[in-house]
């Protein structure tokens, strides 16, 4: 798994591509949204177009990431979610927990109208 990281205006998009499983790839997540908190960014979109499949250590990933950023005073939204991705989210009711978009403009958008902080 990868993951790397880019801006549009105010908003870091962190793009993961593989599959977030148990070990590495999860700390790799983890590890990139620590440090975006320590630079003071934190609006978040993590983009998991490129992501085929997801276990629970990835999905309690993604819910202590967005735990972390949430209590630093960030927002942590998710993008570009594949069906499967989606269908676990509802099943685990966590769907109704994160933002989740699926137009980049939209989701970098949401964060001027939900007036969170830069």
């Amino acid at each position: 798994m990868t993951v790397s990281e880019r801006r549009v205006d105010a908003v870091t998009i962190v793009d993961v591509t593989g599959r977030l499983t148990t070990g590495e790839a999860a700390d790799a997540l983890r590890d990139k949204v620590r440090s975006l908190l320590q630079q003071g960014r934190a609006q978040i979109v993590v983009n998991l177009a490129d992501v085929p499949y997801m276990d629970s250590s990835g999905l309690g990933t993604l819910v202590s990431t967005f735990a972390t950023v949430s209590r630093q005073g960030g927002a942590l939204k998710l993008l570009n979610l594949t069906k499967r991705l989606q269908d676990l989210l509802v099943i685990t009711k966590l769907l109704n927990v994160f933002d989740s978009f699926d137009d980049e403009a939209a989701a970098v958008e949401s964060f001027g109208r939900t007036g969170s902080p830069a």
